[in-house]
């Protein structure tokens, strides 16, 4: 619900919402599968850290560990644990920063005690500050970031609603329900040291 304030027009979040993000992270502190909107599709996530929620999400999306992940996250501070950004120049962190929060993924060399349930072959980690206001709330209730991947099963496409996702995985599959962020494409992958594109935005 959106309210008109002092400070301008502002979510306030419902009653509704407010319970749906509890029964979230309950699932996701049973390490649990979940689905939530991103800034294009839905995405299916679980705890970074729980290597049985990973391997979960990994069988359910048929997706080699060698591929590695993607993390999404409400701050950078979230992320710190997971990636080393010593090595980034000042301007190279200026140009991460000037991206975030938004729908701009970057690969940054990861620590050496990041899991390779996360990394796969990689010796770097694929990570974003969302600005999606409801899975921003749901990192922050949940205190870490989230695995990002987008909620399909192999062959099908990417699902845009809740209710695709529902019908592609089963009417029990925990699911934070809201909109996505309308953009058409998924998010764009550079290399956070050298600018390199992976992936188109």
């Amino acid at each position: 619900m959106w309210k008109a304030g002092n400070g301008g027009i502002k979510l306030v979040k419902t009653n509704l919402q407010t319970e749906q993000l509890q029964e979230i992270v309950a699932a996701l502190k049973q390490q649990q599968v979940i689905a939530y909107p991103t800034e294009a599709v839905f995405g299916v996530g679980c705890d970074p850290d729980s290597e049985l929620a990973v391997t979960r999400l990994l069988e359910l999306k048929h997706r080699p560990v060698d591929k590695g992940l993607i993390l999404i996250a409400a701050s950078f501070e979230q992320l710190v644990p997971y990636i080393d950004s010593s090595v980034l120049s000042q301007m190279q962190r200026e140009t991460v920063f000037s991206c975030w929060p938004g729908p701009v993924t970057f690969v940054f060399p990861a620590l050496p005690s990041t899991p390779r349930w996360l990394t796969g072959r990689f010796d770097s980690l694929a990570v974003r500050v969302t600005d999606h206001p409801l899975v921003r709330d749901l990192c922050l209730v949940f205190g870490k970031p989230l695995v990002s991947t987008s909620a399909n099963l192999s062959g099908l496409p990417p699902c845009r609603t809740a209710d695709e996702v529902l019908a592609q995985f089963g009417d029990g599959f925990p699911v934070l329900r809201g909109d996505t962020g309308g953009r058409l494409n998924p998010s764009e992958i550079r290399d956070a040291l050298t600018g390199e594109l992976f992936r188109q935005g």
